[in-house]
């Protein structure tokens, strides 16, 4: 079978984008997904929709088969992930110059396992296997694919048979490729040839010299230095594309899709404070005007001064309709008692509905509520295009929503990365403050209050969190940082202060380095920082007597504890 990085799945099946409640959403499959990432175009340079240029992705259910889609983008080709039996019909509008066939978790020789439609293999278009799309192509055209006499996982040196091939164009002879396979293949399907190989994998690359091409490695991921280039090359020396997609695009018809979805209706948004729901405010602002308002809630479960702060700069900089509504009460009531991380989840994306709804009666008629749903939440909660994807965790905005509401979902943003997000916020002229905040998640402290959250265990946390983002913002460490904060554990410990016993709560610290949030790594904090905000909690905050330093990466740990 295929090995990948992330949890065992069963094989993807047709499915449309729903939460977990089956609740539709509006996905902008049209217009705005993976399309971020490089610089606006002057407005002459903007490419009309009907002249736009895709690589499409067909999705067999890796969890990280989005990169795919985001290398191509940051190549300026649009490009979109769709399931992986999507109808030809439903594609053909968005002009597909290539079609790329991602990685899974399924084996091909299996009788239930996933193939390509038959389109794929009937056209003339350019098509590029990666991993199990490799495999697909060569179980579908006649060859064979067995189990792997030795799997092969990690790093390793790729050769490259064929110096001629497009697809390695620019590159040398021997590069360094990330694989995570345990299936091979044993024959090649008729008219096909080998281009590449490993010491382990003799058909790492092959081609049928024409419009097929299939790689045993991913080169989606960072561990394949050089496979951006390799997309690159498939993109626009293979499909022929002319790398014209810019945020301009992106913003043009995200703005008007808005338009068109939202009509003379109302709308309102929910504000966090976070970049993601600033630029979804933005766009939808600048679609329908005042029909948008903003409802920003304070659940209780915020960083200290974070109300204060937060209300002060939408009103400021946005310039737009907000409400405030301080739930702290609710949603303390509703989490009284409640230990298990994925039922405070769901329990807080369901109070923040039903505010919300409650909200919009004052407003009149309401019919659609936005959020800033970004991928990484969609497909850590198993709820992308594809069902084959498994469910780390539930994220308040999108599997914890309930199975009734009133409120239509608008959620423009649900197929980008946070990095992407902010360089849309930059070009719609957001605060550098506000698009550059660190992620917060959206059940806020509660998460990162192990076991049951009370008013104390609040008060203690943020506490902490204050010393802890206080010290790294004096240490000019906060852009480079991808998330930091304090979390607050269920574990108490011995200690002495003063020659006095203490049994104090364990705080632990949490500092990441990442591009997109789907991986992580922990950083490297310089230890007299690291002595300096330890020292500080110790000190300033009496119920705790011992601070520890999180040093586990993403994957095999979330970002997050809970």
């Amino acid at each position: 079978m295929t090995i990948e990085a992330e949890n065992p799945r069963q094989p993807p099946s047709p499915a449309r984008v729903r939460t977990s409640s089956d609740i539709e959403v509006t996905t902008y499959l049209e217009i705005a997904k993976e399309k971020a990432g490089v610089r606006p175009a002057p407005a002459e340079q903007k490419i009309p929709v009907t002249e736009r240029e895709t690589i499409i992705v067909l999705d067999f259910g890796s969890q990280y088969n989005l990169l795919i889609a985001r290398r191509i983008r940051e190549c300026n080709v649009y490009s979109e992930l769709v399931p992986f039996d999507m109808p030809w019909e439903k594609i053909a509008h968005l002009n597909p110059k290539g079609i790329i066939l991602s990685g899974g978790p399924a084996s091909v020789y299996e009788s239930n396992a996933p193939l390509a439609p038959s389109y794929v293999y009937e056209g003339r278009l350019p098509v590029l296997g990666i991993c199990y799309g490799l495999q697909a192509i060569t179980h579908q055209l006649g060859g064979k694919v067995i189990p792997a006499a030795k799997r092969e996982y990690g790093h390793t040196v790729l050769h490259i048979s064929d110096r001629d091939s497009p697809l390695f164009a620019g590159l040398d002879e021997a590069i360094t490729v990330w694989m995570s396979h345990g299936d091979s293949i044993q024959e090649m399907p008729p008219g096909f040839k080998a281009i590449a190989h490993t010491e382990n994998t003799p058909l790492a690359a092959i081609t049928n010299g024409k419009n097929l091409y299939g790689i045993q490695f991913h080169p989606e991921v960072v561990h394949t230095p050089q496979g951006k280039e390799i997309l690159r090359n498939f993109a626009l020396k293979i499909c022929g594309c002319k790398g014209n997609w810019t945020i301009g695009n992106y913003i043009d018809e995200s703005i008007a899709a808005i338009k068109a979805q939202v009509g003379g209706d109302k709308v309102i948004v929910a504000l966090s404070g976070g970049v993601d729901s600033a630029v979804v405010a933005t766009l939808i602002h600048k679609a329908i005007g005042n029909q948008l308002t903003c409802i920003f809630v304070n659940n209780g479960l915020l960083r200290r001064e974070e109300v204060e702060r937060t209300f002060s700069a939408f009103r400021l900089n946005l310039g737009m309709n907000i409400s405030f509504v301080d739930g702290t009460d609710r949603f303390l009531e509703r989490l009284k008692g409640v230990t298990d991380p994925e039922v405070k989840r769901k329990a807080i994306g369901e109070e923040f509905i039903r505010v919300f709804e409650e909200e919009a009666t004052k407003l009149g008629k309401v019919d659609f509520l936005a959020q800033g749903t970004l991928y990484p939440d969609v497909i850590e909660s198993a709820l992308s295009g594809s069902t084959a994807s498994a469910k780390i965790k539930t994220h308040h905005n999108v599997g914890g929503l309930p199975a009734r509401m009133r409120l239509k979902l608008i959620e423009p943003l649900r197929y980008l990365f946070k990095d992407e997000v902010r360089k849309v916020g930059i070009e719609l002229g957001l605060p550098e403050e506000m698009v550059w905040r660190q992620p917060f998640p959206g059940p806020g402290l509660a998460i990162r209050v192990i076991g049951e959250i009370t008013r104390e265990k609040l008060e203690i946390l943020r506490s902490a969190d204050f010393i802890v983002m206080n010290e790294i913002k004096k240490a000019k460490l906060y852009r480079s940082l991808w998330q930091t904060f304090a979390v607050l554990t269920d574990v108490k410990s011995v200690g002495v202060m003063g020659d006095h016993r203490t049994y104090g709560y364990l705080v632990g610290i949490r500092a990441v380095t990442s591009e997109d949030a789907m991986t992580a790594d922990w950083a490297r904090l310089p230890y007299d920082l690291l002595a300096r905000i330890s020292n500080r909690i110790v000190n300033e905050v009496s119920e705790v007597n011992r601070v520890v330093y999180d040093i586990t990466s993403k994957p095999p740990s979330t970002i997050e504890w809970e």
